[in-house]
């Protein structure tokens, strides 16, 4: 008796590969369509000169997403980041009025306003278990009124000449465009060198999503290309904050700590018995979203050349938008900085466009607290359809 070989390999058809491009870029096509959609109401929304401040006004929020992505990662909240950006703008203002010197003094409130809040918080968090909604909550509260304390409930103009060129400079037009270029090349570097690796190994390289990644990158250099070339070049923050990004999203993909953040979000107990040291994970990832945070009030206070006990109000709406759209789970132990970075520059878009369209500010809140409620939805039922 003869048998026929039945083939059991899955051919993929053309709809499923639709689907898991749509879901698996479903943000990057929102943030195209905002762009779209804005552009076409508003003919000053894609000039170079409004483009380049509005990625400049998202840097700050996305260095904050980008700690509130590690937090939420190990599955975390904070809700103090606003205040500690207030707290600090105060803080460096106030040192460099003393008569320190603006570089000591931009150390002296990291280290104050970033590491030792960071401490305080991790420490509660981490040793006695305190839910970090409620830790951070208080450390709102506290930060902000620090703030108000030490500026006596008023602005603080900024004396030193220096500071204010960190926030408000650019990098000049050609250099900006050598820089672009120096990315093309390194993006070609790693792209061949992970091929190559997972020839080494064995691994298949599926080449519709490197196709599909060589495009978003030449496009988006292309359209960087477009903006910091024609208008003063790239600013400060954008390249601090471009930094940052590289350097977290290679410390969450390439290094034992960014594995155990992702172990102790899918995992708290397992990772524990593992013989990861929570504790001091916990510590480390709540001083670092500090210190970002500090980062960014030190550039607001930089850009405004000066300081409020208001700033940042609101910003952990923003943060926490960022990261939640960006495709990182409430539940912990899924997200990449990518994703981040793509969720900020939405809440950078849906700022700018509606305030150039002339929406109202508490409409705006109403949109952002909607995109938040959906985008979690969107979190519940992806996982209920994985179980």
């Amino acid at each position: 008796m003869s048998t026929t070989p039945v083939n059991t390999e899955k051919k993929t058809s053309p709809g499923s590969i639709a689907a898991r491009f749509l879901k698996e870029n479903g943000t990057l096509i929102a943030l195209v369509a905002l762009g779209v959609f804005f552009s076409f109401y508003e003919e000053a929304f894609f000039s170079p000169r409004n483009l380049t401040n509005l990625l400049r006004q998202t840097t700050i929020i996305g260095i904050i997403s980008v700690g509130m992505t590690m937090v939420i990662l190990i599955e975390g909240i904070d809700l103090s980041v606003g205040s500690i950006v207030g707290l600090s703008a105060i803080v460096v203002t106030l040192l460099m009025q003393s008569g320190i010197n603006v570089w000591l003094s931009i150390i002296l409130t990291l280290i104050l306003t970033g590491g030792l809040i960071g401490l305080w918080n991790g420490f509660w968090i981490a040793h006695y278990k305190i839910p970090p909604f409620i830790i951070t909550l208080g450390m709102m509260t506290i930060a902000r009124g620090l703030a108000l304390t030490l500026s006596k409930g008023g602005s603080v103009p900024v004396t030193d000449p220096i500071f204010p060129q960190i926030g408000g400079s650019y990098i000049p037009e050609t250099a900006s465009g050598i820089i672009l270029g120096l990315g093309l090349i390194f993006f070609f570097y790693s792209t061949f060198r992970t091929m190559q690796q997972n020839k080494k190994y064995g691994i298949e390289t599926n080449k519709l999503d490197i196709g599909f990644s060589v495009f978003i990158v030449l496009s988006f250099l292309a359209l960087s290309f477009y903006i910091f070339t024609s208008y003063r070049g790239i600013p400060y923050p954008v390249a601090i904050f471009a930094v940052i990004v590289f350097v977290f999203a290679y410390v969450l993909k390439n290094t034992k700590f960014g594995r155990r953040l992702y172990a102790i979000g899918g995992n708290e107990e397992a990772a524990r018995l593992s013989g990861i040291n929570v504790y001091w994970t916990k510590i480390l990832v709540y001083v670092i979203i500090m210190a970002l945070s500090s980062v960014s009030g030190i550039l607001l206070a930089s850009r405004l050349n000066g300081a409020s006990p208001n700033l940042g109000n609101m910003f952990e709406l923003d943060a926490i938008s960022a990261v939640i759209i960006g495709g990182t789970s409430f539940a912990g132990g899924v997200g990449t900085i990518a994703g981040t970075v793509i969720g900020a520059l939405i809440i950078g878009v849906l700022n700018n466009g509606m305030s150039l369209l002339g929406v109202p500010t508490f409409y705006q809140f109403i949109i952002k607290g909607l995109i938040i409620i959906v985008a979690v939805w969107f979190d519940v039922l992806s996982k209920q359809k994985k179980a």
